[in-house]
């Protein structure tokens, strides 16, 4: 029986979930799953039988603090502490492959172990995704330049932020005699194989390295029920919000500002994270709920941006609203923008009316329904379950 390592960073939910996903498509009669985490919540995990490794990650607090202040995630010694603990448990596993989600000490210590490393990662990461341009994401510098003067500089600036994220991780490379990555997109392509999240015409790259493979989207929501209202024929249109794990509190006061007047319906997901003391009359909230469910029920979906619930939405054929923070929400927001079916409103940007405007577009808009719908039959097309199964076993072969 072949031993399937699978290590979560866990920041988001999404970063947990997606592996847990491709840890369901394996047959426990072939492998023996073993997931390493920080954590492990009953309402992800269950009652899966997998044999769990407790693993040191930052908090998600420390995290968020430093991508909101622009920081480097990791530092040299966070990075050490990663590789040891890694290690730790490689060495008691023995695994025939490792699976990571943005763990990057992996392209350490995986390495060190002689064992082969598969790392998940969204396509529009690479350095060769088909882009005009990086987004400019949220970031104090925008806030102490103004907009434009932001805009004009961060096209040459990105290199070397992109350098500079990559250096603590090329320290401990240099250290055990690895060549070095220099740059924020090589690490996250830094895999003996690399396994991309998202669909060809979701997220494009113009050459596909031979050790690179398009699962497709890797969907996971919870078994939590529709409110009855949402279970009922709707009686107007509906739509489906969430700020998921990562999004940004602050910008609910204005998103519920632009629900409220509308002769909508709106479900509220908040992933337990706040309840609102006053909502508006047309808004039920949940803490957490099947979201396939809930985008199939809605007529568009807000979301923060990132690739979860945006790919979540296009799959059940409806348009999204994107309100970015992150670099990873601004990415994901641009690719699913360039489908025809969803629109973006840069979080530093988002005002009632914008929001508002946004929502009539999705509404009303028939092109935008036709460019979601061609989004479903692409992602459908794309089973990620079989094609991570039949992965497994090439590399176990």
């Amino acid at each position: 029986m072949k031993r399937i390592l699978f290590v979560s960073e866990y920041v988001t939910l999404a970063q947990m979930v997606r592996l847990v996903a491709l840890a369901d498509s394996l047959d426990p009669a072939r492998y023996e799953v073993h997931f390493a985490a920080s954590a492990f919540p009953d309402f992800i995990f269950g009652a899966r039988t997998w044999r769990r490794w407790p693993l040191y990650t930052l908090p998600a607090e420390k995290v968020f603090a430093a991508v909101e202040a622009g920081r480097r995630l990791y530092g040299r010694r966070t990075l050490d502490r990663y590789i040891r603990a890694d290690l730790e448990i490689i060495e008691a596993i023995a695994p025939d492959l490792v699976v990571g989600d943005l763990r990057w000490s992996l392209t350490v210590s995986a390495q060190r172990a002689h064992v082969p490393h598969a790392a998940l990662i969204n396509a529009y990461w690479s350095p060769s995704a088909q882009r005009d341009s990086f987004p400019l994401p949220d970031h104090p510098i925008v806030r102490l330049l103004g907009e434009d003067l932001a805009a004009k500089h961060f096209p040459k600036a990105l290199p070397f932020v992109f350098k500079h994220f990559a250096a603590p991780l090329d320290h401990h490379r240099k250290k055990h005699g690895l060549p070095p990555l220099r740059s924020l997109l090589e690490v996250l392509m830094a895999g003996d194989h690399v396994l991309f999240a998202d669909t060809p015409g979701l997220a494009p790259v113009k050459a596909l390295e031979p050790h690179q493979h398009y699962l497709g989207t890797v969907l996971w929501s919870p078994s939590a029920p529709l409110p009855a209202a949402w279970q009922q024929p709707k009686q107007r249109p509906r739509v489906y919000v969430t700020l998921g794990s990562s999004g940004l509190l602050k910008l609910l006061p204005a998103t519920l500002q632009a629900m409220a007047a509308r002769p909508i319906d709106v479900l509220l997901s908040t992933a337990g994270r706040v309840q609102p003391n006053e909502l508006p009359a047309n808004v039920t909230t949940v803490d957490y709920v099947d979201g396939d469910r809930a985008c199939a029920a809605a007529d568009a979906v807000v979301t923060n941006g990132g690739s979860s619930t945006g790919y979540q939405a296009l799959a059940q054929g409806k348009p999204v609203i994107g309100i970015p923070t992150n670099f990873d929400q601004y990415l994901a927001s641009q690719a699913i923008d360039a489908t025809g079916a969803g629109e973006s409103i840069a979080a530093r940007a988002l005002t009632p009316e914008r929001l508002s405007a946004a929502l009539d577009r999705a509404l009303g808009d028939a092109g935008r329904t036709r460019a979601a719908a061609a989004a479903a039959v692409e992602i459908a097309s794309y089973d990620a379950r079989a094609r991570f199964a039949a992965f497994v076993a090439r590399c176990t072969a």
